[in-house]
């Protein structure tokens, strides 16, 4: 289907080369005259927002149309609409090419349970991945439920129960300590260290059932948006390289990335009105 704009360029060409008059080819190409000598005025505001959207593009290979105006209007402040936002992100042709997979029928599983505030209920899952030299690396992450916060990102060549709990150690001073932490059924995670640690500490391990990695959602649709965000996108030559990238990144996570799974807000921001919600209800 031919557009408006299109056929007003076709329009203004056969009368540049004197083929037509101009209500001949307005009425050729189904236009209105007052469209054909309509000239768009090229705002500073739209220049501005074109900017914006090439920088932020660039920065942020992975992002579509809903993440760059997320970030503009609930990180950035912006109140641009997002018709105006969208109309010059077509124009630029900055459209992520999606290629489209084959959709299975499954069974759809039960949605998590939200938790109602921060230390509730952690998550906990280890990634792979490999350096230049070929040598194999772990990734260990965890994140708050509530908030999708990315609590750490730890990096190195091997990640056994003792780095495990001394990476969630490190977590509870700065955070406090959760009630239960989610995680598969990893040797990691069964082993009697960990458990030992949980029962000294009062922390509940919950276990998801084997084959159902559903069931640790949360953490799983993190791994996903690491390794398509960045992880993916380099080799990494050691592991203070990988480890100083995803520290840099964990940091954009938390505070500038909008979470589509929190209404398009970022994590910190969520954390920050779960704050002011208890001090309002406290001066009450």
């Amino acid at each position: 289907m031919v557009t408006a704009s299109e056929r007003k360029v076709l329009a203004h060409e056969v009368v540049s080369t004197n083929k037509m008059s101009i209500a001949l080819a307005c009425r050729t190409f189904m236009i209105s005259e007052t469209c054909y000598r309509y000239t768009p005025i090229l705002r500073n505001e739209n220049l501005k927002i074109a900017e914006l959207l090439l920088d932020l593009t660039e920065s942020k290979r992975s992002w579509g149309f809903g993440l760059c105006f997320l970030y503009l209007r609930n990180v950035k402040k912006h109140k641009w609409n997002h018709k105006q936002v969208y109309r010059i992100y077509r124009d630029l042709e900055l459209n992520l090419r999606i290629k489209p997979r084959k959709r299975l029928n499954r069974d759809k599983p039960e949605p998590l349970a939200v938790p109602e505030t921060i230390n509730e209920c952690w998550s906990m899952d280890f990634m792979h991945d490999q350096l230049a030299d070929g040598r194999a690396c772990r990734l260990f992450n965890v994140i708050d439920d509530f908030n999708r916060e990315g609590l750490t990102i730890d990096a190195d060549l091997s990640l056994p129960a003792e780095r495990v709990i001394r990476s969630l150690n490190q977590i509870i001073e700065w955070r406090g300590k959760p009630k239960a932490i989610r995680c598969d059924n990893g040797p990691e995670y069964i082993s009697k260290q960990l458990a030992q640690w949980a029962l000294n500490n009062d922390i509940e391990l919950r276990f998801i059932q084997p084959g159902n990695p559903q069931q640790n959602a949360y953490i799983e649709r993190f791994n996903r948006t690491v390794r398509y965000d960045w992880l993916s996108h380099y080799i990494y030559s050691d592991i203070s390289e990988l480890q100083d990238i995803a520290t840099d990144w964990l940091w954009t996570y938390n505070n500038e990335r909008p979470n589509m799974g929190l209404g398009g807000i970022t994590p910190i921001q969520k954390l920050e009105k779960l704050n002011n919600g208890n001090s309002t209800a406290s001066l009450h």
